[in-house]
């Protein structure tokens, strides 16, 4: 009995060990070339959107993930939302280790189920379902499907073929299906060419796919994923959305729906708040002064909470809502705005965009709700635009920064949906003006006081100062002036302007061994408080074009005093430099026995091909060599 028993249990591991075991997800099974540059290796990604009926859809997805080391964790991305009109069927993920065995199953009812909102009760319908999971070694591969059931087809999914850098991709495909032809979807293709996307159509389905893409770097300066990576953007054209029908064929249709359907009626207020929005702008005639007491009263008495177009759905709590509770996402607290400005007869647009520091267009031929994951409000004044984000309590009004600035937006007008461009800062109209004065003692040491000014992109990138702690505020500068060591912030003070827009801070600084000793010579970098230290990267082969997508100008004047005991032997010489992507021009004068550095550099937004990228480099290199160009001094 015993000599049987042995080959019998030896049997049941075999067989238990095959059945527990997937050889086309182990490491020895890779494609070489599909691991260059790879942190994770995408096995099989596929999306099969089905459209039942107008009312009806089905979504099934997998995604199929090897992780390569501990940066490639990001790449599982094994999560779903779901809301009361979008229900998750099945969500499952097997994890298996390097040899494709099978370390652990996860059921739906093992996922994390959390809240899509940070604090508020509104949105406690908006609900993630995601796997944690803690790997003990590398590589591991997650490989995780769900299928959603919703009668809102308003939306349909996109997809991206190459969703990351470092990343490889062996199988993706995306596949839509309709139960008729007044249900196809128009199919908006997106830098497909140069990625071997295979497209197969049938009468009732279309069905992209690609194999073995490999993994790209990210690169410096280049254009947003959307203008340069392989993606799709599928428009229903007949839909249901939240209980209303829809036919939607462009903007203007799109933005009739909107406002027949999903804005109707939620600008309502209560009585007492439309009294209180009338005393609010009792005595002032002027709209756009009024629009301004409005935003400033949104400002001081709402909270924003974070719930993206798309997770929360594309119709905004109503007014009366927001106002109780005094909280609301982008859609609420701008549906709110706009409300309270009807009340004090300020017409106002709701507008749908792409925000992020990437511009992202909406594009005018694809008339999707898909795109776009903020709102913000148009107030027209003028024959202009004054754009508001009523989620910022901080910004000026009428100033939205880079996080909604030029980009093509929609617009809900009473006549229907246009797109148009949001406020562009450009060039010139993002300056920054540092005017300082410093000293040098005969051991090198600096004291100094220095005002900047700020305007534009560069005004956004400095005001939140304001709000800061002092240590904060001392770490900022020690960052911002890494090139003087040994720094200590002795005074600060900040004016934020809100009416001009634009930020000044005063400081008194100083620095022990700034200036170098040698036997009777002190050696220093003129150009202190604004000093390129680096280039852009060099890259031997770009593969993507440059996009400088806003540019910047600074202004800088600098005066050095030096001790007595000390002569100036050597200068640096004046230089101009001036090229397509912008100009740069320092001077270093003698004036009373003083320093005077003058310094001006002008960067131009602008796209150029890839092959451009080396003479913009060398052409930040030389101002970064200029730069740190070095004073001399001498004893008498």
């Amino acid at each position: 009995m015993r000599l049987t028993a042995i080959p019998l249990l030896f049997l049941f591991f075999q067989l238990h060990f095959s059945f527990s075991q997937n050889t086309e997800l182990s490491f020895s099974s890779f494609n070489p070339e599909m691991l260059i540059s790879a942190n994770a290796v995408i096995r099989n990604h596929q999306m099969q959107v089905n459209l039942l009926s107008k009312d009806e859809m089905l979504v099934d997805y997998v995604r199929t993930v090897t992780v390569l080391n501990e940066k490639g964790n990001k790449q599982v991305q094994a999560y779903v939302g779901y809301s009361n009109s979008v229900t998750v069927k099945n969500a499952n993920a097997n994890i298996y280790d390097k040899n494709g065995n099978l370390l652990k199953k996860v059921k739906k009812k093992d996922f994390l189920d959390v809240s899509a909102v940070d604090g508020g009760t509104l949105y406690s319908d908006s609900r993630v379902l995601y796997m944690g999971y803690l790997p003990t070694e590398y590589p591991y591969t997650v490989s995780f499907s769900y299928q959603l059931k919703t009668k809102n087809t308003g939306t349909i999914p996109l997809w991206y073929f190459i969703d990351g850098f470092l990343v490889s991709t062996e199988k993706t495909s995306y596949t839509i299906s309709y139960a008729d032809a007044a249900l196809k979807p128009k199919v908006l293709e997106r830098n497909l060419e140069d990625y071997g996307i295979a497209q197969k159509e049938s009468p009732l389905s279309i069905t992209y796919s690609a194999e073995n893409l490999k993994a790209l770097k990210a690169e410096s300066l280049m254009p947003s994923m959307h203008k340069i990576l392989p993606n799709l953007l599928v428009c229903p054209v007949n839909f249901y959305y939240e209980g209303f029908n829809g036919s939607v064929n462009d903007w203007t249709d799109a933005g009739n729906w909107m406002n027949t359907n999903l804005l109707n009626g939620q600008d309502i207020l209560d009585p007492g708040t439309i009294t209180m929005a009338g005393n609010l702008v009792s005595g002032i005639e002027d709209d756009l002064e009024k629009a301004k007491a409005i935003y400033s009263y949104v400002q001081e008495n709402t909270r924003y909470i974070s719930v993206q177009v798309g997770i929360g759905g594309l119709k905004p709590i109503s007014a009366i809502e927001v106002d109780r509770v005094k909280y609301g996402d982008c859609k609420g607290l701008t549906n709110y705005t706009k409300a309270l400005l009807k009340a004090v007869g300020v017409e106002s647009y709701y507008v749908h965009v792409q925000a992020g520091k990437e511009i992202v267009d909406f594009e005018e031929n694809a008339a999707s709700f898909a795109q776009g994951n903020h709102v913000i409000l148009a107030i027209p004044y003028n024959e202009k635009y004054y754009w508001v984000d009523c989620t910022s309590q901080v910004h000026p009004f009428g100033f939205l920064g880079d996080f909604t600035d030029n980009r093509k937006v929609l617009l809900m007008k009473p006549e229907g949906g246009e797109i148009t461009t949001t406020d562009a800062y450009l060039n010139e109209d993002n300056l920054q003006e540092t005017i300082g004065t410093y000293s040098l003692n005969d051991q090198g040491n600096l004291s100094g006081k220095v005002k900047i000014i700020t305007k534009g992109i560069q005004y956004d990138q400095h005001f939140y100062l304001e709000g800061s702690s002092k240590l904060d505020i001392e770490k900022h500068y020690k960052n911002y002036w890494s090139n003087i060591n040994n720094l200590s912030v002795n005074y600060f003070s900040f004016e934020n302007d809100k009416d001009a827009i634009t930020f000044e801070e005063n400081l008194e600084v100083g620095a022990i061994g700034y200036a170098s000793k040698s036997q009777d010579r002190l050696i220093f970098v003129a150009n202190a408080f604004n000093n390129m230290q680096s280039a852009p990267p060099r890259y031997r082969n770009r593969k993507f074009p440059l996009d400088i997508q806003r540019g910047y100008m600074d202004q800088d004047t600098m005066q050095i005093d030096f001790p007595e005991a000390y002569k100036i032997e050597s200068l640096p010489q004046k230089r101009e430099l001036k090229t397509k992507f912008g100009e740069y021009a320092i001077d270093f004068l003698v004036e009373d026995g003083k320093i005077k550095v003058i310094r001006k550099i002008l960067i131009k937004a602008g796209t150029y091909p890839s092959s451009d990228y080396g003479a913009y480099r060398n052409f930040k290199r030389t101002i970064t060599k200029i730069d740190n160009s070095k004073v001399v001094l001498i004893k008498r």
